[in-house]
């Protein structure tokens, strides 16, 4: 009896030496940048995110990373998968939005790069410019609380809206309108991705659109718009990752590899003008 006690014990012994080992080993193994540590793991939305994150695969496998792509296609899901450990970054929202969903869900995440800017831009069926719209006009928008201001912009812009005095534009939302001198409505009651089939029902007067929305509905915001977003817009499009991981090797590869002349080549050749690369 005391020799099989004895011998469970070695057994349990030697397991848990084996177990600590191979911890000590996976952890070795991640300080050296191994095999596992060289897998990058970005849910992007289709266009023109995913579009370019295809492009930088060559790039990051030269230098030994293995870019996995996730093709995400709506504003929800990316940060919390990102949140939860399930993706390594992400690639798809602009800095406003990303501060707002932090605040409102808690998420701890962070900004690696600003990589481009998609100008926003409104549609119209029946009007050629803003200054047409007739009074009472209803105009479409997405859901997102973080681009209220941005549509705003568009507006204030045309001098048709003034926004309560020390107002932030970009912060901005449909409550700090003081003057609207076409008493504009704006509808904001579905997400991002249904908002152009809004606009190719015909309706409502007007339809504010994400561009890669647009890009998804064939629709150019250079060509087809009534109205475009400023080149010097604040909307940066970035890579976020969970925090303190901004400075992880595969992370600065991944935004190197987005930042380079040979990506914004890709995008000034690719998107006459409806993708920008970010300064």
């Amino acid at each position: 009896m005391k020799k099989l006690f004895a011998l469970i014990l070695t057994l349990l012994f030697a397991v848990v030496l084996t177990a600590c080992g191979s911890s000590d080993k996976q952890s070795e193994n991640k300080k050296s940048g191994s095999k596992e540590d060289k897998k990058i793991v970005v849910g992007a939305s289709p266009a023109p995110h995913a579009e370019l994150l295809e492009q930088v695969k060559p790039i990051l496998e030269k230098e030994g990373y293995d870019l996995e792509i996730k093709i995400i296609n709506d504003y929800t899901t990316p940060n919390r998968l990102l949140d939860e450990g399930e993706l390594d970054a992400n690639f798809f929202q602009h800095t406003p939005y990303l501060e707002t969903e932090k605040k409102s869900k808690g998420y701890k995440i962070e900004s690696a790069g600003n990589v481009h800017i998609e100008p926003m831009a409104v549609y119209s069926k029946k009007y050629k410019s803003l200054e047409d719209l007739p009074k009472g006009a209803t105009v479409y928008v997405s859901n997102n609380p973080a681009e209220e201001g941005r549509f705003l912009s568009f507006f204030t812009k045309a001098g048709l809206i003034e926004l309560k005095e020390g107002t932030d534009p970009v912060k901005a939302t449909f409550q700090d309108i003081k003057t609207n001198k076409k008493d504009i409505k704006f509808n904001n009651k579905q997400a991002g991705e249904f908002v152009p089939k809004t606009y190719q029902n015909g309706e409502g007067d007007a339809t504010i659109i994400n561009s890669n929305f647009a890009f998804e509905n064939e629709l150019s915001p250079v060509k087809d718009s009534i109205a475009l977003e400023d080149k010097d817009s604040p909307y940066a499009n970035l890579i976020a990752v969970q925090q303190g991981h901004k400075n992880d090797a595969k992370i600065k590869a991944l935004v190197k590899a987005l930042q380079s002349d040979e990506i914004v080549k890709f995008i000034e050749d690719n998107y006459d003008g409806a993708v920008i690369p970010a300064k």
